[in-house]
């Protein structure tokens, strides 16, 4: 059985730090850097899947940042 990739949104939030939420499964994490967030997903998802075969071969972030640009 091959194994498939898991998606993450990850938003940067206004406050700092990130969240991210994992697309067609109830995984979600948190964390203050983005090095943080990585290591965060990857224990969440060790913790979401009961058997290490159902363990996505990777792993997808998909950032969501948001930015101001002054329009004058």
């Amino acid at each position: 059985m091959e194994r498939n990739e898991l998606v993450f949104i990850v938003e940067e939030e206004p406050e700092g730090g990130y969240t991210a939420k994992a697309v067609g499964h109830a995984i979600f994490t948190q964390g203050e850097t983005l090095e943080e967030l990585k290591e965060n997903i990857k224990d969440a998802v060790r913790c979401h899947f009961e058997r290490e075969e159902e363990l996505p071969s990777q792993i997808k972030l998909h950032i969501i940042r948001e930015e101001v640009i002054p329009y004058a």
